[in-house]
C-alpha cells in the first residue's frame, strides 16, 4: 500500500468517513542526471546573487512579489504563515453534482482515498450511493500548507479524490475565436466522410492499449549502452508529404481502415443533399455536357440518311 500524503475524514451531512488519502499515479519518466563530460562528474547547483556572484545561504534567502520588473514586495514568513489557511483533517461535501457537468480540464492531480479500520461500511455506503446515482462530490481541504478543491468520485467501489483547478485557473475558450470565423464550412460530403472515419476507429477503451513506446525505445537503448553494445543511429527517414487536400485526406484515411467502399455513400449523399452549391452546380454540368455531345452526332447522321433517302426515291 503506497505511504498516506494526508489522512483525515470525508463527511456529508452528520455522516463521517475516516480516510487517507494515497497516490493513484507514478511518473514513468525517464530522468537523466547532468555529468561533465570526460569525468562523469556529477553538476551541481548553488544558489547565487545576481548583485555579487557569491553562494547565498538558505537562512539569508526570503520571499518576493515582482510587481513590476526589478521591483519585489518582500513578504515576511509570519506573515505568509499568518495568512495559511488553517490545518484541518476534513474534506467537508458541499455538493454532489454530475461528472458529465464536469469538463475535464478542471481536473488536476487524482488521488485513492482509502478508509481507515472500521470505517468500511460507511466507505462502502457513500461509494455505490454515488456510483449508482453518477454523482460527484465537490468539497475542500488542506494538504501541504494549501487549500485545494477536490472532486470525489465513485470508480468501480473506490473512492477517487481529484484536485481541480478553480475557475480563474480555466482559460475560456471563447477568447479568442476569429480562427473559426476564417474557416470554411464543411460539405455534406466531408461531414459524411468524417463520421465514418470517426465511427471505423471507434472502440471501447483499453488503457493497457496503449504505451510510451519513445521510453521503451530509450530503455532498451540504456541496456544495450550499459550491457557495451555499440550503438548506431539509424538513419532518419523522410516525412511524408502532407496532404493539403481536406477530401483527399479523408478518402485516404478511410481507404487505410477498410472503409473506402462507403466513401462512395458519401459521394451519393453530397449529390443527393444541400451541400456546397458552387460545387453542386459544378458537377452536374461537368456530367451533362459529354452527353449532349455525344447524343447530338448519332442524330444528325439520322436526319442525313433520312435525306439520302429520300433523295434516292425521287430520283
Amino acid at each position: 500500500m503506497p505511504h498516506a500524503i494526508w489522512t483525515g475524514s470525508v463527511s456529508f451531512g452528520l455522516v463521517t468517513v475516516p480516510v487517507r488519502v494515497v497516490s493513484a499515479t507514478k511518473s514513468q519518466d525517464v530522468r537523466f542526471h547532468q555529468l561533465e563530460q570526460g569525468t562523469n562528474s556529477r553538476i551541481r547547483y548553488r544558489r547565487v546573487s545576481e548583485q555579487t556572484g557569491e553562494e547565498v545561504t538558505n537562512d539569508r534567502i526570503v520571499k518576493g512579489y515582482e510587481i513590476e520588473p526589478g521591483r519585489y514586495v518582500v513578504m515576511e514568513g509570519e506573515e505568509l504563515e499568518a495568512l495559511a489557511p488553517k490545518k484541518s483533517r476534513q474534506i467537508e461535501i458541499e455538493d454532489f453534482v454530475d461528472l458529465t457537468d464536469i469538463d475535464p480540464v478542471y481536473f488536476e492531480t487524482p488521488y485513492f482515498l482509502v478508509p481507515d479500520k472500521a470505517a468500511e461500511k460507511a466507505y462502502r455506503l457513500l461509494a455505490e450511493v454515488m456510483q449508482q446515482e453518477g454523482k460527484v462530490a465537490i468539497g475542500r481541504f488542506v494538504m501541504r500548507s494549501k487549500e485545494a478543491l477536490v472532486a470525489i468520485r465513485a470508480v468501480d467501489g473506490v473512492l477517487v479524490l481529484e484536485t481541480m483547478r478553480y475557475a480563474d485557473e480555466v482559460l475560456a475558450p471563447d477568447r479568442d475565436q476569429s480562427f473559426l470565423e476564417d474557416a470554411a464550412e464543411p460539405t455534406e460530403r466531408e461531414m459524411e466522410m468524417a463520421r465514418q472515419l470517426v465511427n471505423s476507429l471507434a472502440s471501447d477503451f483499453d488503457p493497457e492499449k496503449y504505451h510510451d513506446e519513445y521510453r521503451e525505445e530509450l530503455l532498451g537503448l540504456i541496456e544495450k549502452k550499459a550491457a557495451g553494445e555499440e550503438i548506431v543511429a539509424p538513419e532518419t527517414a523522410e516525412e511524408p508529404a502532407k496532404v493539403l487536400d481536406l477530401m483527399a485526406a479523408l478518402e485516404a484515411s478511410l481507404a487505410r481502415t477498410g472503409s473506402s467502399s462507403s466513401s462512395s455513400k458519401a459521394r451519393a449523399v453530397d449529390d443527393e443533399g444541400e451541400g456546397d452549391e458552387e460545387e453542386a452546380r459544378a458537377r452536374p454540368a461537368k456530367r451533362r455536357a459529354p452527353a449532349k455531345k455525344t447524343a447530338k452526332k448519332p442524330a444528325a447522321k439520322k436526319v442525313a440518311a433520312k435525306k439520302t433517302t429520300r433523295a434516292r426515291k425521287s430520283a
